[in-house]
C-alpha cells in the first residue's frame, strides 16, 4: 500500500500517535497534562502502545530514556508545558551526556499566544538547546510525520541523544490529511581501507595495546569484540559507567576507567603504547579531569567513533568514522597477524591487578557491602539488569560485581542522582521475566522516591537495595577534605524506608548485618511483588577504601 493510499483526515493529536505506531513505539512514558489532551484521547485507541503514568516528570523521562538504552531505540516520553518541562529536563541531560536515544514530546501553549508570556510558556529552542541533538516545534500538524520521523532519526544516528518536540495545543486540535513516515534505519559508516591499513600497522607494532570501549551503540558487536581480543590478545577497559559491553569475566576485560579508578589501571593507561578508544567520549572522569589520554603522552591515539563531529574532538593520532560492528568485522575481517610476544604477559599483569582489586577488604560496621555484592554476582543469573543512580554507595556495584552480557548496567555517565530506580522500572517493564536490582543511596532514592507508585501501579517487580547512612556522603567526603570539621547540609534525617515502601504496596526489610541480608534477599524475590531491602552503613564507611574517620 503506498504512502498516498494511507493518508486520511485526523487529528493532530492522532497524527502523532500514528507516527509513533509507524516507528514501532510500544511503550510511551508521562505525566498528563491538559496541553496535549489530543495525544492523550488518541492513545486511548491506540492499543499496541502501553500508556505508562510516572509520578513527575524527571522520572517519567529517566524511564524512557532507561527504555532507549535498553532498546538502541528511542525511548519516548510525553510531559506537559513550563513546569513538566522544567522538571523533565533531568533525563534529557542524562540521555545527552549518555549518548542515549530519547524523543521527549511537549506541550505547548496555542500559536496564538505565544511571545506574550502565556501560562506556562518556554521557548524550548533556548531552554534544551545545549542539551538535546535537535529542538523544534511543529506548526503545523501537516507537517508532524516529517518532523516525527527526522526526530528518531536523528535521535539514533551518529552520537545517539534526545530530541525535543514542542507540540502546540491548538496544533494537535485542528485537522489534517497526511501519512505516516515510515521508520529509517541509522547510517553505519564504515571504515575506510586505509584507515583500517593504519590501524593494523599500528597494532602490529605494540607490544602494550589497551582497548578502551565507550557508549556508542555496540549493537552486532560484542561478539566481534571477544573474537577480536582473542586473536589479538588485547586488555578491554570499560568507559565509566560502560561495564557491560565486555564479559567481566573474560581474560582480557581489566576494568573500568571511571570514579575511584583502580590506581594500578590508571598507571597502565598512561604505560600503553597503544590505546584503541572505541566509541566512548573523552570525558573529564575517562581522563581523570583530564590528566590522561591527552595530548602530548606517550602512546599513540587510535579513536574511533560513528559521529565524525565527535572525533573533530580530539586530538587523536588515527581518527576512523565507523560503526563498532562495521570497524571490527573489518579487522576481522583476513588472517591474523604476528602478535608481539610481550603482550600475554602484559595482558596477564593487566588481569591480575583488576582480579586483586575486585576483592573486596573489610569496611568499618556489621555490613560488609563488598561481599553482599560479591555474592549477588554468584548469585544472579547473566541476564540480570542492575541499576544505580549517583552516590559513592555505587562505587561498590562498579567495583565489585561482574556484568557478563550487554544490555545489563544502566547507570548515569551524567551522574545524576535519583535515575536507579526509574530505570529499574522501565527495565522490568521491558524484561519482565529478568531480575532488576537497583542500589540507591538514602539521599539518591529521595530523588525519585514518588517512583514507587509507579513500580506498584504497574506491577514492576523491581528490588530496591537502599544504601542508608544519614549522609549525602560523597559531598560530605569531599567537604571533610576541603573544609575539615565543618559539616554543612550533607546531613539526612530520613524517613523510615521500609514502612514508606509497604505503603506503596512494596515487600520490605531493614538489613543491620551480612548475614541478614541472604535469606531478606531470598524473601524478597520470592515474594511474588516489588520489594525494598534497607542496608544500614554507617558514615564512617565513605568508599570501599576510604573511612571518614581516616580524612
Amino acid at each position: 500500500m503506498t504512502e498516498i493510499q494511507n493518508e486520511r483526515s485526523a487529528s493532530g493529536g492522532q497524527i502523532v500517535v500514528r507516527c509513533l505506531q509507524a516507528q514501532e513505539v510500544d511503550r510511551v512514558f508521562c505525566v498528563p497534562g491538559e496541553s496535549y489532551l489530543p495525544v492523550l484521547d488518541a492513545l486511548f485507541d491506540a492499543a499496541e502502545i502501553q500508556l505508562v503514568t510516572c509520578r513527575q516528570e524527571g522520572g517519567a523521562a529517566m524511564m524512557a530514556a532507561a527504555d532507549g538504552k535498553l532498546r538502541g531505540s528511542p525511548g519516548v516520553c510525553f510531559v506537559t508545558r513550563g513546569p513538566g518541562a522544567t522538571n523533565a529536563s533531568a533525563g534529557v541531560h542524562l540521555a545527552y551526556q549518555g549518548s542515549i536515544p530519547l524523543v521527549l514530546f511537549i506541550g505547548q501553549v496555542a500559536r496564538d499566544t505565544q511571545d506574550r508570556e502565556a501560562f506556562q510558556e518556554i521557548d524550548y529552542r533556548r531552554m534544551f538547546g545545549q542539551m538535546a541533538k535537535w529542538v523544534a516545534q511543529i506548526d503545523s500538524a501537516e507537517r508532524i510525520p516529517e518532523y516525527v520521523q527526522r526526530a528518531f532519526a536523528v535521535a539514533v544516528g551518529g552520537r545517539p541523544g534526545p530530541v525535543v518536540l514542542a507540540l502546540p495545543e491548538d496544533m494537535l486540535r485542528e485537522t489534517a490529511t497526511t501519512a505516516p513516515a515510515p521508520a529509517r534505519s541509522p547510517a553505519s559508516p564504515a571504515p575506510a581501507p586505509t584507515d583500517i591499513s593504519a590501524l593494523r600497522q599500528r597494532l602490529a607494532a605494540s607490544c602494550k595495546p589497551l582497548l578502551l570501549c565507550g557508549e556508542a551503540p555496540w549493537t552486532g558487536a560484542a561478539d566481534l569484540l571477544r573474537h577480536w581480543c582473542e586473536r589479538e590478545q588485547l586488555p578491554v577497559a570499560a568507559a565509566f559507567r560502560c561495564q557491560d559491553i565486555c564479559d567481566n569475566d573474560s581474560p582480557h576485560y581489566i576494568g573500568d576507567v571511571g570514579l575511584g579508578i583502580n590506581p594500578a589501571l590508571r598507571a597502565r593507561i598512561k604505560a600503553a603504547d597503544l590505546v584503541i578508544a572505541l566509541g566512548g567520549r573523552f570525558s573529564e572522569i575517562v581522563t581523570q579531569g583530564y590528566s590522561i589520554l591527552k595530548p602530548g603522552d606517550r602512546q599513540q591515539i587510535v579513536y574511533v567513533h560513528p559521529s565524525a563531529e565527535e572525533l573533530a574532538r580530539v586530538p587523536a593520532s588515527l581518527a576512523i568514522n565507523s560503526s563498532m560492528a562495521n570497524l571490527l568485522a573489518a579487522m576481522l575481517h583476513g588472517d591474523a597477524g604476528q602478535v608481539p610476544t610481550e603482550r600475554a604477559a602484559w595482558l596477564e599483569a593487566a588481569r591480575g591487578d583488576y582480579l586483586q582489586w575486585t576483592t573486596p577488604a573489610e569496611i568499618p560496621g556489621n555490613l560488609q557491602y563488598g561481599n553482599i555484592v560479591t555474592w549477588l554476582r554468584e548469585q544472579l543469573p547473566d541476564d540480570a539488569i542492575l541499576c544505580n543512580g549517583a552516590g559513592n554507595y555505587s562505587i561498590w556495584v562498579h567495583r565489585f560485581f561482574r556484568f557478563r552480557r550487554p544490555g545489563t548496567q544502566l547507570a548515569p555517565i551524567s551522574g545524576s542522582m535519583g535515575y536507579g530506580l526509574p530505570a529499574a522500572i522501565a527495565a522490568k517493564l521491558r524484561y519482565p521475566h529478568r531480575p532488576v536490582i537497583c542500589f540507591a543511596g538514602d539521599g539518591c532514592l529521595q530523588m525519585t522516591v514518588q517512583e514507587l507508585a509507579t513500580a506498584s501501579h504497574y506491577g514492576a517487580n523491581i528490588l530496591v537495595i537502599v544504601v542508608n547512612n544519614g549522609s549525602l556522603g560523597t559531598i560530605r567526603m569531599h567537604q571533610e577534605r576541603n573544609y575539615p570539621g565543618r559539616i554543612s547540609g550533607t546531613e539526612l534525617r530520613n524517613p523510615d524506608f521500609t514502612a514508606l515502601a509497604r505503603a506503596y504496596g512494596f515487600h520490605a526489610q531493614a538489613v543491620a548485618t551480612t548475614e541478614e541480608f541472604f535469606p531478606a534477599f531470598t524473601a524478597a524475590m520470592a515474594s511474588d511483588k516489588p520489594a525494598l531491602l534497607e542496608l544500614m552503613l554507617p558514615l564512617d564507611a565513605l568508599t570501599p577504601n576510604l573511612k571518614l574517620s581516616d580524612l
